[in-house]
């Protein structure tokens, strides 16, 4: 077991200096926390944000007429983190194309299928690798929000951001694991970000298909669907079937990964 830990250690340390020191992966940062950044402010101060919202509300108060309050921590987190789960959708694809088509373009792949190294071992390192980077450029973000989140009265708990950002983890998680298996299968880089684009969105959308067809295959595909499960966990619901499915599509990436390299290890052999 030692040894296996040792194993997944060196690749995680490997695939994560990797990512610290490659331009794409800076690009990939600026550009996603531009963007952030911009839904962020647009959200919160923009012409139609939460923060106009209530101030209209307020108005109509004082006019007399009888409308709900805003929540705008409450309103404010759930938006910024549905869209932060959108703009995953593009910036994960991308992240994870080169996790095993690189390998195969360089010819190390062949290395890594004949190694000692388990492939289990492998997949587990690079998915740790990608993930905390993806993490790390997270965290700065959470600290805006918290930031901002300080200044409402009453204070707004802690543990509802918390519990979205996990949401945002095990989203990514998930993408960036079925996205290795996409990226297993090619050399091409642009290749493996178009699929797991692919693949991923039909995962998203899925629940617009379930919710036309009636019966229990209808509720099993809805099971499916990474924004059901994505959006309980940002709006504060602590959903246990939600994580598991979660659990379930980052298992399922690692193992198809790791089948995909025994295949090309006994071709090698």
């Amino acid at each position: 077991m030692k040894v296996i830990v040792g194993n997944i250690m060196a690749i995680y340390r490997k695939e994560l200096q990797g990512y610290f020191v490659s331009p794409l992966a800076y690009a990939i940062a600026g550009v996603f926390w531009l963007l952030a950044g911009f839904f962020f402010v647009a959200i919160l101060l923009g012409p139609t944000g939460v923060i106009s919202q209530a101030a209209y509300t307020d108005t109509l108060k004082e006019q007399g007429m009888s409308v709900p309050p805003v929540d705008v921590p409450y309103q404010f987190v759930q938006l910024f983190l549905q869209l932060m789960g959108s703009l995953a959708l593009f910036v994960l694809p991308v992240l994870s194309m080169g996790l095993y088509a690189e390998e195969r373009k360089r010819g190390t792949l062949e290395l890594l299928a004949t190694s000692p190294i388990t492939n289990w071992a492998v997949a587990i390192g690079k998915l740790l690798g990608v993930l905390t980077f993806f993490t790390t450029i997270v965290v700065p973000l959470l600290a805006c929000e918290l930031i901002a989140l300080s200044a409402s009265k009453p204070p707004m708990p802690i543990a509802v951001p918390l519990l979205g950002h996990l949401g945002l983890v095990l989203l990514a998680a998930s993408i960036l694991s079925l996205g290795m298996f996409v990226s297993s299968l090619t050399d091409s880089t642009i290749l493996a970000a178009v699929l797991t684009f692919a693949l991923v969105l039909f995962l998203w959308v899925i629940d617009l298909l379930a919710n036309s067809i009636s019966g229990p295959f209808g509720e099993a595909l809805g099971h499916l669907s990474l924004l059901k499960h994505y959006s309980n966990l940002v709006e504060g619901v602590i959903d246990s079937s939600s994580v598991i499915v979660f659990a379930s599509y980052i298992v399922l990436g690692v193992f198809l990964t790791a089948q995909s390299v025994e295949t090309l290890r006994y071709q090698q052999s």
